[in-house]
């Protein structure tokens, strides 16, 4: 994204929603579903909450990512380069480091393994993640990154095209979709996959932060086109206020039918009505979040320049970073809320000590973690900005 084009909507957009997969993560110790690490009691309260923010978090990040990429678009080469140097080098330097911690600790925890982490090291190469072996090759919870480097690359031709030849294709869209409460439509997509593409499937499997491939993408898709028509940007900040009211009814909906039919098999009427209602949902959040985020966060301060260069860098190390403050914490014989304030607060000045001393001030650190270097002129020291821009 160009400094004269720049959104800063779209920046604390990116900051909050890491923020938010950082809470998310926070309470994962606490779920009833399995995770890397577990506290000795889990809470119904904590699943539900689980729940809540996986049924539109990840999604609304990619419309996030497919915005951004929208104004990331130049020379061909100067832009993969760009994002091998952002999404594939902190993919393979996590595989390859502290993301083998975060499988040492699930192996101590399941009591598949005893020993010290560099005994378990040369174990991380025996067999693929979630196959039964080790080696986590898509990064656990880096597997953001690999997906949108491949979607990026994937569909990298269809988005030269949209802004070059297929311009009018484009502007067609946004004039379909920017009349009062067409982009709504957009929802209908994502719902017929959410019901159609059999979860046992390559695409339709939810081991994506609980979310199809084919969802991602079509989400990473509306991102672009959002922000490629102004006249459509206006319509969804308009009917912002409609859009929240939706969304809240549309949970609530959500809530009482995955209560009812949550066990429901694919192809069930009950799985028809929990699916359609999720794909929904996401859409309606995605959109109601962007309406406020256009109205009220299109500015710039200190603290939004230090943070959109943070984000990316946060985000990599979080949850590497809870996982072995929560190993300490759960076995602490103390009130689980206490301890999800202490695994929150410690794990979050963790980060930042380690992005502030060791990442943000050293070249080297800065380019294992995706950031751009600092260069020096003749006369000043320049720096880059850069995030989570993709």
């Amino acid at each position: 994204m160009t400094q004269e084009k720049r959104r800063y909507d779209l920046d604390w957009l990116r900051v909050l929603a890491i923020l938010t997969v950082f809470i998310f993560h926070s309470g994962r110790f606490f779920d009833r579903m399995d995770w890397h690490v577990k506290n000795p009691m889990t809470h119904e309260g904590l699943q539900t909450w689980t729940m809540f923010l996986a049924s539109w978090m990840m999604p609304l990040i990619f419309v996030i990512s497919g915005a951004s990429l929208y104004f990331a678009l130049g020379k061909v080469g100067k832009f993969i380069k760009d994002k091998v140097l952002r999404l594939l080098v902190p993919l393979v330097v996590g595989v390859f480091t502290h993301v083998a911690l975060g499988v040492y600790l699930e192996r101590l925890t399941h009591h598949q393994f005893t020993g010290s982490f560099f005994e378990f090291y040369p174990k991380y190469f025996q067999g693929m993640y979630g196959d039964g072996g080790n080696f986590a090759w898509m990064g656990l919870h880096l597997w953001y990154l690999l997906v949108l480097f491949v979607f990026t690359l994937a569909l990298m031709p269809v988005f030269y095209w949209l802004k070059g030849p297929g311009k009018k294709v484009l502007d067609w869209l946004g004039n379909f979709l920017a009349p009062p409460g067409m982009f709504y439509l957009l929802a209908l997509p994502v719902a017929w996959i959410m019901i159609k593409v059999n979860p046992q499937s390559i695409w339709g499997e939810r081991a994506w932060g609980g979310w199809s491939l084919l969802g991602y993408i079509l989400f990473f898709l509306y991102g672009f086109i959002l922000f490629s028509h102004n006249g459509l940007q206006e319509s969804i900040k308009r009917w912002r206020r409609v859009s929240l009211t939706l969304t809240i009814l549309y949970t609530a909906a959500l809530a009482y039918t995955n209560d009812r039919y949550g066990s429901a098999v694919f192809g069930s009427r009950g799985y028809t009505i929990v699916n359609g209602l999720f794909g929904g949902n996401a859409w309606l959040w995605s959109v109601s979040i962007f309406g406020f985020g256009m109205k009220r966060l299109n500015f710039q301060n200190r603290f939004l320049a230090y943070a959109n260069e943070a984000v990316l860098p946060f985000y990599i190390l979080h949850q590497t970073v809870l996982l072995c403050v929560g190993y300490i914490i759960v076995r602490l014989d103390i009130p689980d809320a206490l301890k999800f304030i202490v695994i929150g607060l410690s794990s979050f000045v963790i980060i930042m000590a380690v992005y502030e001393f060791l990442i943000r001030r050293v070249n080297v650190m800065r380019a294992l973690f995706g950031m751009k270097v600092k260069t020096r002129t003749v006369n000043s020291k320049v720096t880059s900005q850069i995030g989570l821009k993709v």
